[in-house]
């Protein structure tokens, strides 16, 4: 946890039943909406990877894009879009993973790194894993190197960070929430 994950955690909104019932959504929303926590928020990733002399931010379509851009502009590394299928336009590489209930899939454009680049994975919210983990197997099969995934919000209840752990990935949450916060 950041220095601010307690402030950034107050900022967050919990939906709950959305978006169905017995789930308890967390809204980032109100953390873009407030510049003080949304600049507490950037500096946490910043503070934690300023020394670390990474290549490219990798961020997973769409809200890790929210967080990615910023962190890797004051970083002075690359940005690279980790999108859902279908949605790049020039050669691609792709990754499926399951979902609960069937599969999705990502792409990146197959230049996007060189080989032993140094990648930093970034999304949003760790649940299950599977996105981060088919994000991280895209970069390493173009050649880059995961040094770390991060995450505004990591679920630990639902293993998400230890199964990322478990394929030998660092995991960094700004902050944690359980099922019952």
């Amino acid at each position: 946890m950041s220095i601010y994950g307690d402030y950034i955690k107050s900022v967050i909104r919990t939906v709950p039943d959305w978006p169905q019932p017995g789930v308890n959504f967390r809204d980032i929303t109100p953390v873009l909406q407030n510049s003080a926590a949304f600049r507490k928020l950037i500096d946490s990733f910043v503070h934690r990877y300023q020394e670390l002399n990474l290549d490219a931010i990798a961020a997973i379509d769409a809200r890790g894009f929210i967080i990615g851009a910023p962190v890797a502009y004051e970083l002075g590394c690359s940005f690279v879009p980790v999108r859902k299928k279908g949605k790049l336009p020039f050669k691609t590489i792709s990754e499926t993973y399951t979902l609960e209930y069937g599969a999705s899939t990502v792409e990146l454009h197959s230049d996007a790194f060189r080989e032993g680049d140094r990648i930093l994975v970034m999304d949003d919210l760790i649940a299950t894993g599977g996105t981060m983990l088919a994000a991280a197997s895209l970069i390493q099969r173009s050649g880059g190197q995961v040094v770390e995934t991060a995450t505004i919000i990591d679920l630990p209840e639902l293993g998400g960070a230890q199964k990322i752990r478990d394929a030998g990935h660092g995991v960094f949450a700004v902050c944690t929430f359980t099922e019952n916060e």
